[in-house]
């Protein structure tokens, strides 16, 4: 649009350059001789004739139709300019993506602050993928009634739906590696299987999810040592099983607290006014009682801060005193895992009483880093002998 508008300002320029009277009267020598003495004085627009009133004078003396000719070529020289500029950052800009996101497209359906969600965008984010969020509204979840999985996150790679948050993040992981191959291959060795709970609900799970889809020296490379692929299994089920458990009972864990994360939740989510009203003081009484309940299926203590402080010390001390992260020098997955899942809790009483009484503060902050500054982005662009970890 810009340049057809630059363009269009170049024709009338130079039709009017054209124009006989134009022609006729010496536009640019005028100017010459002029331009200095008219742009040595001051106006100020409270009387006398000023620099405006001056050169429009001088235009009617010189020519218009020449100077207005000129004027109409540099606007449009000046917009065409801009228009390809703006072209070849944009190409730059999608090009950069593309390689980055190794040639995918990602769209994200979440609810910003469950932890699961969370996690896929932790990965994501320390890997430098670049992808949308499209925000669903909890209680009508609208943006999802296209998809018959309604739980989320679901991302969307390209054509392909990827649900469950740990299917989602081997799966991407494995087409890292190894971008030759096809998600559609990939997505099929983990094969959707439903069953029902001990409570009579209907639940989907998926086989093999914290395993990445490699052959042998793949296996090799990624994982020098078999106890690492062993300990990274581990610590991501452990995220998905238990610590993710213990979060709602310490976020609702008083009714202070309570109504603390249904002001956070309604903030960052997606409510129209009324939801939001009514999701701050209903849901933050129910999610109260709620986490009762969840403290007495999980078997926790009385003071439920006591399980999480050990959860985040248990981890910490998996991970020990001579090493980064678990991965090493870089995060694994279960170190983007358990960093996604208590991210949730940043800005809210239990996550400051973390910080203050457990061992994590430094493990957390470099993560946090991590995550910020993308640093698997150069594993990411460098393909398989970069992902040692």
């Amino acid at each position: 649009m810009a340049a057809a508008c630059a363009r269009t300002l170049g024709k009338v320029g130079w039709s009017l350059l054209e124009s006989p009277a134009a022609r006729r009267s010496g536009t640019f020598s005028y100017l010459l001789r002029n331009g200095s003495a008219l742009g040595s004085r001051r106006a100020y627009g409270t009387g006398g004739t000023g620099v405006r009133s001056k050169l429009l004078s001088s235009v009617r003396r010189a020519g218009g139709g020449r100077l207005l000719g000129c004027a109409f070529l540099l606007g449009g020289g000046l917009g065409l300019y801009q228009a390809v500029r703006l072209s070849v950052q944009q190409h730059l800009a999608q090009k950069e993506a593309k390689e980055s996101g190794g040639g995918l497209t990602l769209i994200l359906y979440q609810y910003k602050t469950c932890p699961f969600c969370s996690k896929v965008r932790a990965f994501l984010d320390f890997y430098g993928l670049p992808y949308e969020i499209v925000e669903v509204n909890p209680v009508m979840r609208q943006e999802i009634k296209w998809s018959a999985y309604r739980k989320v996150p679901i991302l969307m790679v390209d054509d392909e739906q990827l649900n469950d948050s740990s299917v989602i993040i081997s799966a991407i992981k494995t087409y890292l590696i190894n971008k030759e191959k096809n998600m559609a291959d990939i997505l099929r060795c983990y094969p959707e299987m439903k069953s029902v709970n001990d409570r009579g609900k209907e639940v989907t799970e998926y086989n093999n999810k914290y395993w990445l889809m490699l052959s042998e020296d793949e296996t090799a490379v990624i994982y020098p040592e078999k106890s690492m692929q062993k300990e990274e299994m581990k610590w991501r089920q452990w995220a998905d099983d238990w610590l993710v458990h213990l979060i709602s009972p310490n976020v609702y864990r008083t009714t202070g607290e309570a109504l603390a994360s249904f002001d956070y939740i309604v903030r960052e989510g997606k409510f129209g006014t009324f939801e939001g009203f009514f999701a701050k003081y209903v849901g933050a009484a129910a999610m109260f009682l709620i986490s009762k309940r969840l403290k007495n299926r999980h078997n926790l203590q009385d003071d439920v801060r006591q399980d999480l402080y050990k959860a985040v010390n248990d981890w910490v001390a998996a991970i020990g005193s001579k090493r980064k992260f678990m991965g090493g020098d870089q995060p694994n997955l279960a170190d983007l895992a358990v960093f996604g899942v208590l991210r949730v809790m940043e800005g809210l009483e239990a996550f400051d009483d973390m910080m203050a009484n457990t061992k994590v503060k430094y493990w957390y902050r470099r993560m946090q880093r991590a995550s910020l500054n993308h640093e698997g982005r150069t594993q990411n662009a460098s393909g398989l002998t970069a992902t040692q970890q």
